[in-house]
């Protein structure tokens, strides 16, 4: 054997695990970063699948990924380009082949670069011989050879062995980034308890990956060192599972019990899900037979005093809206949450977009004002989803809140809250025999909320519907000035609210020649991008939108200090017409994808420095 190697440390490193949907790429690239985690990095994640359930086995429209990033300082994005790809069949080389940095490592499973496999990835020939790959350090290893061996002694099937092939793969890894196997074997042993054989399998394959990457030295290893992060308790979230608990924690707070009504679309679905386990804290869920029933539902959990919300993405919310209208007109808490994806109708199912923004703020008939919230990392899913529901409890309103799908399957480090650390929410549901000369629109004190009379409490009856309400009693009216009153009251409702949100930061000076602004999810690569850029030594500030409307009462300050404004977002510019109509005074410029991915780094600080 070779003389052992020096370990090289790096300060952060992109790995990218990709294959066939079946090939278990998802779930390699989830415990690579959640060991990663654990052992004290900063993590970031973007899963890249398929919109099909089994797409084309071997084609490049079938291929399967997982991006992370992790890192010893604070990471943002999950990285352009990767340091290290693992392409499992000919497929996922020919698809994420531009992704990966030039000197970078490739990590193949030879056994897949069959004649036939090459002919359905569309390569000429066998991209493994010659110079094809000349720039990289290619690890051609026999991947499902050695899976097959490692499990000769299992009275197991051949085809059920190979579907551990991916724990092959990240068993390598695992050695090259000197990670732990214990937190994946306790994984292993969690999910297939009732299954000891394949337990067994997948931690021996595990194992074996491990040692042949150990005992062959075929490159260097490396390490990145533990982050210096403040103390506390952390877990890795998605936006979809901190979105939920963001949800669960202001029913818990409120003193309320969670109710849910949604319909499973993608790729909001696991907002649903992580509800429904949560019966333990005495969540209900309910699975809706389309998204109107979903919506629905929720309006009547609110009319009884629940803290109720539903969840969606775009072609949902579409179907949501009128009934958001009706929300809004009984005056009702509700939040509604959209992840957002690539549309228009079905769209990009699985890809991500900022495309529902002028749906959120202006999709209902009438004059019909939401509150509109964009969280903006996958881990502070969870705050933007609590005060959502603050607001929504405080103020007797709906409230829309943005995700995307880059948020929602993506995941962070998140630093565990204790809920005497989080704020105070307060609801206005009447006890009985509180209020003797209740009426259903007296407003409370200056504001113009009402109190929540839930109906069947002795002594509150009244008046609630879709119909106009006459002002302060309730009743139905078609007065032609008390429907320009109320409007006036519903609309000042949510202006009052601006009072309540945060001023707008600015990352940087507080006037110069340029300053870039961002909405919802494109935060860590503007952060980034902005970031990088002053290092270099060009002058240039930052400020990030999560409170859409109504906008923080400051927002024409910060904007007025300079002399060029580039608004960046995953769209075609809507978040730009907001705020054209808004603040038409100022010189805006746009940049905008609109390809179902994420910024990159390199592109938003080309742009950035041709605007300047």
């Amino acid at each position: 054997m070779s003389k052992k190697k020096a370990i090289i440390e790096k300060d952060h490193v992109v790995i990218k695990f990709s294959g066939d949907s079946g090939d278990g790429m998802q779930l390699t690239g989830t415990q690579f970063s959640e060991t990663s985690a654990l052992m004290g990095n900063t993590v970031s994640t973007f899963p890249d699948y398929p919109a099909e359930i089994r797409a084309p086995k071997g084609t490049v429209g079938g291929v399967s990924g997982f991006q992370l990033h992790i890192g010893h300082e604070e990471v943002n994005t999950p990285g352009d380009f990767a340091d290290i790809l693992v392409a499992m069949n000919p497929a996922a080389l020919k698809a994420n082949l531009r992704w990966i940095k030039d000197g970078g490592i490739i990590i193949v499973d030879k056994d897949s670069f069959t004649k036939r496999n090459l002919d359905k990835a569309g390569w000429d020939k066998n991209p493994l011989e010659g110079e094809y790959l000349i720039h990289y350090k290619v690890i051609a290893a026999p991947i499902t050879s050695l899976t097959q061996v490692a499990c000769k002694d299992l009275d197991l099937k051949p085809n059920i062995v190979a579907r551990s092939k991916n724990m092959f793969t990240l068993g390598m890894v695992y050695w090259l980034f000197s990670r732990e196997l214990d937190f994946t074997k306790e994984f292993i042993e969690t999910k297939f308890a009732k299954k000891p054989l394949i337990v067994e399998a997948n931690k021996l394959v595990l194992s074996a990956g491990y040692n042949y990457a150990l005992n062959l030295q075929l490159t260097r290893s490396y390490r990145v060192v533990r982050a210096n992060i403040s103390k506390g308790t952390y877990r890795n979230i998605s936006g979809n599972t901190a979105t939920a608990w963001g949800l669960l924690a202001a029913a818990e707070k409120s003193g309320l019990q969670m109710f849910l009504g949604s319909y499973p679309i993608t790729p909001a679905t696991e907002v649903l899900q992580e509800i429904a386990n949560r019966k333990d804290l005495g969540a209900i869920s309910f699975q809706a037979e389309d998204e109107i029933a979903g919506i629905a539902t929720s309006i009547g959990a609110a009319f009884a005093g629940k803290f109720a919300a539903t969840s969606t993405s775009g072609p949902g919310l579409a179907l949501k809206n009128e009934a958001i209208g009706l929300a809004v007109i009984t005056e009702l808490p509700l939040v509604i949450v959209n992840v957002q994806r690539g549309g228009p109708s079905t769209g990009l199912p699985t890809k991500t977009e900022q495309s529902d923004l002028l749906q959120a703020l202006y999709g209902r008939n009438g004059e019909s004002p939401a509150v509109v919230i964009a969280a903006s990392t996958p881990s502070n899913c969870f705050r933007y989803a609590y005060n959502s529901g603050k607001i929504a409890l405080e103020n007797m309103t709906p409230v829309i809140l943005l995700t995307d799908g880059f948020l929602a399957n993506g995941s962070r480090p998140w630093k565990i809250p204790k809920m005497s650390e989080l704020p105070e929410i307060k609801h206005h549901i009447i006890e009985e025999e509180e209020d003797d000369d209740y009426q259903a629109y007296r407003r409370i004190g200056d504001s113009m909320i009402r109190k929540w009379a839930i109906p069947g409490t002795k002594g509150y009856e009244h008046r609630i519907g879709g119909l106009e309400k006459m002002e302060i009693t309730g009743n139905v009216s078609y007065v032609p000035e008390n429907h320009e009153v109320m409007t006036y009251q519903r609309k000042q409702k949510i202006e009052d609210i601006k009072k309540q949100i945060p001023a707008q930061t600015i990352d940087g000076k507080s006037e110069g020649d340029l300053l870039v602004v961002g909405w919802g999810g494109t935060y860590g690569h503007l952060v980034t991008a902005v970031h990088e850029l002053r290092e270099e030594g060009t002058d240039v500030s930052f400020t990030h939108f999560n409170y859409i409307f109504p906008l923080p009462e400051n927002t024409e300050e910060v904007l007025s200090g300079f002399k060029k404004i580039i608004i960046c977002e995953i769209n075609d510019g809507q978040f730009l017409k907001y705020m054209r109509s808004s603040f038409p005074q100022f010189n805006y410029s746009q940049y905008n994808k609109i390809q179902g991915l994420p910024f990159s780094i390199v592109e938003l600080k080309e742009t950035i420095k041709n605007n300047l």
